[in-house]
């Protein structure tokens, strides 16, 4: 069974963990485990109010397979935490790590991408933390990117984030690939509907 640590702060983006969450612990039979900080509930930007099974300090590489983390207004309003050390821990045991939206640029602040190819909101995001140094690898694009076991995406690509996410963790079974396809579904290309 894979285990996968979600790692949330106040005012994380619901939607961007959602999938993956849902996908890898009904579907492919995958452990969830959610943190906060002190382990306290922590209340997303949509409002949910979500009661955490530990805290941080409970997320050891030896107990995970992959550390997740959706990114929130905490990044805007300057409340969230240094995850620099959880990453780089993570990655040095061989573990799968995953950014999304402004978590993309934590996990690009951390140095964990230097040399890796990677994705976000946007290169100046990155750019704000000294500990990058990636700019060359860094790919424009709207869907998520994984490069050794580093899975970054923008806010608006929690579809491939998660596809992407259980192709790392060796989870892309047949039923990973019809759920996602299901979610996927609305964003194949279509005729605008002035040309009908």
């Amino acid at each position: 069974m894979k285990r996968i640590a979600i790692a949330l702060t106040n005012d994380f983006a619901d939607w961007e963990c959602a999938l993956v969450s849902a996908a890898a612990r009904s579907y492919l039979g995958a452990q969830v485990t959610t943190a906060s900080p002190d382990g306290n509930p922590v209340t997303s930007m949509g409002g949910l109010k979500v009661l955490p099974d530990c805290s941080y300090s409970n997320l050891k590489p030896d107990d995970f397979d992959a550390l997740l983390i959706p990114g929130g207004l905490s990044w805007e309003k300057g409340t969230a935490p240094d995850f620099s050390r959880m990453i780089n821990a993570f990655q040095s045991a061989g573990k799968v790590v995953g950014g999304i939206c402004a978590a993309a640029s934590a996990v690009a602040g951390s140095g964990a991408v230097n040399t890796l190819r990677h994705t976000g909101n946007s290169l100046e995001s990155h750019q704000k933390y000294a500990g990058y140094k990636g700019e060359a690898l860094f790919q424009s694009q709207a869907a998520a990117v994984q490069d050794g076991g580093i899975v970054t995406a923008p806010g608006t690509a929690p579809i491939t984030f998660a596809a992407e996410v259980m192709k790392a963790l060796g989870l892309w079974v047949p039923e990973a690939e019809a759920v996602i396809a299901q979610f996927a579904g609305e964003h194949l290309e279509r005729a605008p509907a002035s040309a009908m």
